[in-house]
């Protein structure tokens, strides 16, 4: 029998088109509502998503045939996973696939706030040609604190290798250190760091963690890097630190505001207060959740689905 599987957000082709090749029946549907996506899915094997929407116990309930769930992506917080599990089906994600592309960014957002390469543009481009105001930091000699040292962190510690700089890291899982990064406790991490780089699922132990109480634990004043869950930060604390001079800058490639698609960002009037600030601030460097967003991780996610995809059923 053909294991029929629904595709529901467009991808690179490789996915299609070597699933195709190895057997599996594709079958797309990129605009169908959630309702009408549930009314069919009885009649599919598999489920290939980005994040159109949540799949929850309702989707799930009505998924009887429902082998596996692949999120082309690093992160599986849109899935109950846990009932999921509990029906038996495999659960795929593909952080292996972008974690160089975050990796490359966050190197990037860190130089460009060091260096106020941003402001300094459109400075230049507005006639204004002021040096002194823009004179900008070196990484060399700094500590770099990363949390989270999954796929992310580490491949982001290894771009660092080519800098003079202390790369030290705390995650949940112990003896997990390398020979990029030097694995010690927050409270260490929080005394020592120059820089401060998230890459952490958003969970219930990460949501709002870094807040007033987070910040104000840090003894030097310090620069802010997040690209993994923009609810991993509570952005009125972050607002109050930056005006108070405790964060330096921030470079935010996700926002506590963004929804699963996040894409009507100024269509809203109510625009928060503190949204505001970062809109307008000179060490503010905002980018629309794209760090993990290359030409080559896009191919390169698809790729990593593919295979899992494959080693799903060669392992029945």
């Amino acid at each position: 029998m053909s294991i029929k599987i629904l595709h529901i957000d467009s991808n690179h082709p490789v996915l299609w088109n070597q699933l195709e090749e190895a057997g599996f029946e594709n079958h797309a549907d990129f605009k169908s509502s959630k309702e009408e996506i549930e009314a069919k899915i009885q009649d599919y094997n598999g489920i290939v998503i980005r994040s159109r929407f949540k799949i929850d116990k309702t989707f799930l309930d009505k998924a009887v045939n429902l082998q596996f769930i692949a999120r082309v992506g690093a992160g599986l917080e849109s899935i109950d996973c846990d009932y999921a599990s509990a029906k038996g089906i495999h659960l795929i994600a593909a952080p292996e696939g972008n974690r160089n592309a975050v990796a490359e960014h966050s190197l990037g957002v860190i130089l460009s706030l060091f260096n106020n390469l941003n402001k300094a543009d459109m400075e230049v481009k507005a006639g204004q040609w002021n040096r002194e105001s823009n004179r900008g930091h070196e990484l060399d000699g700094k500590t770099v604190g990363i949390i989270g040292y999954g796929n992310m962190g580490k491949a982001f510690a290894k771009k660092l290798r080519g800098f003079d700089v202390e790369v030290l890291f705390h995650d949940i899982l112990d003896g997990i250190g390398d020979e990029n990064a030097r694995q010690v406790p927050l409270s260490e991490l929080q005394k020592k760091a120059d820089v401060l780089s998230l890459h952490l699922p958003w969970t219930p132990e990460t949501d709002k963690m870094v807040n007033v109480d987070f910040i104000n634990a840090f003894e030097k004043p310090f620069w802010i890097i997040n690209t993994s869950r923009g609810k991993n930060i509570v952005t009125a604390d972050l607002v109050e630190a930056m005006k108070s001079k405790k964060v330096l800058g921030a470079g935010l490639d996700v926002l506590e505001y963004e929804k699963l698609s996040f894409e009507t960002l100024f269509q809203d009037k109510n625009t928060p207060e503190a949204f505001q600030y970062l809109l307008e601030a000179d060490n503010a460097l905002l980018t629309p959740h794209i760090a993990g967003w290359t030409f080559e991780s896009h191919e390169r996610l698809a790729q990593v689905i593919v295979d899992k995809i494959k080693a799903v059923y060669a392992s029945n």
